[in-house]
C-alpha cells in the first residue's frame, strides 16, 4: 500500500522542504514572511529620510508587530515542538535540536537592540547616549544586516535538518495537537486580522489563492478585512520610500 504525504510548499528563499505525514506549508509561510520583512527593513532604514519622523514613528510600530509575530512563533516551537522531538529523537538528532532553542536565544537581542533603535528614531532628537540621528540609523543598519544572516541561517537550519526530525518522529495528529495548544490558543481575533494579510504579503499569486482556498471563506474574509483594517494602511506609512 502506498503513503501519500501532503505536498509540501517551496517558496522564494526556502532551503528546503522535506516530505512527510505532516502539513508545513504554515510554517513555510511564515518563514517567507520573516524573511520578507528583513529584507524591507533593511531597504527601508537607509532610505528614509533622517527628519520624517512620522514614517519613523510608522517603522517603529511596524518593527513592533514583526517582533511580536516572531516571538509567537519561536515560543510556539521552544515550548511545543522541540520538546516534542526531543523526546523521541535518536542521539544523533538531539544536537540539531538542542541548536534550534540556542539559535533563538541569539536572535532574541537582536530584535531588542533593532527595536530600541527604532523607538529612539521615532522619538525626536538624539539618542540617550548623545549620538545623533545618522549615527543611529547607521547602527540600526548594521543591526538590521546581523539580524537578516542570524535569521536567515537560523532559517535554513531549521528546514534543512529540523524539519527531517519532524517529519520522522511526528504525525498528523500529533501536529495538530501541538498546533492547537501552542500556536492557535495565543490567536486572537485582532492577532489575526494583522497576522493573515501579513502571511499573504508578496506570495506568489497562485500560491496565495491555492492558500485561501484550502482554508475556507471564513479565512478569505479575515485576510480581506484585515488587510484593508490592519496591515494595507500601516504597510504603506512604514515602507513608503521602498517604490
Amino acid at each position: 500500500m502506498t503513503t501519500t504525504y501532503p505536498e509540501q510548499l517551496m517558496l522564494p528563499g526556502q532551503a528546503a522542504a522535506p516530505g512527510g505525514p505532516v502539513d508545513m506549508n504554515v510554517m513555510y509561510l511564515m518563514h517567507h514572511a520573516f524573511r520578507r520583512d528583513l529584507d524591507r527593513f533593511g531597504t527601508a532604514v537607509p532610505r528614509t529620510p533622517i527628519d520624517d519622523q512620522a514614517t519613523w514613528v510608522a517603522l517603529a510600530e511596524r518593527w513592533g508587530r514583526f517582533s511580536e509575530i516572531l516571538h509567537h512563533h519561536h515560543s510556539g516551537e521552544d515550548a511545543g515542538i522541540w520538546p516534542f522531538l526531543l523526546d523521541r529523537a535518536h542521539p544523533a538528532e538531539r544536537q540539531t535540536l538542542l541548536d534550534m532553542e540556542a539559535e533563538h536565544e541569539k536572535i532574541d537581542p537582536l530584535l531588542d537592540c533593532s527595536g530600541a533603535a527604532f523607538a529612539e528614531l521615532a522619538t525626536p532628537g538624539g539618542g540617550a547616549d548623545g549620538r545623533s540621528r545618522e549615527e543611529l540609523r547607521a547602527a540600526l543598519a548594521v543591526r538590521l544586516a546581523e539580524a537578516k544572516e542570524v535569521l536567515g541561517a537560523h532559517l535554513r537550519h531549521e528546514e534543512s535538518e529540523a524539519m527531517v526530525i519532524l517529519q520522522r518522529h511526528m504525525t498528523a495528529e500529533d501536529w495538530e495537537r501541538i498546533e492547537a495548544e501552542h500556536f492557535k490558543s495565543k490567536d486572537s481575533l485582532g492577532f489575526l486580522l494583522y497576522v493573515v494579510p501579513w502571511i499573504a504579503e508578496d506570495l506568489p499569486e497562485q500560491v496565495l489563492a491555492e492558500v485561501l482556498d484550502d482554508a475556507g471563506t471564513p479565512m478569505k474574509v479575515v485576510n480581506w478585512l484585515g488587510a484593508r483594517l490592519r496591515f494595507r494602511g500601516l504597510e504603506r506609512k512604514a515602507f513608503r520610500y521602498l517604490t
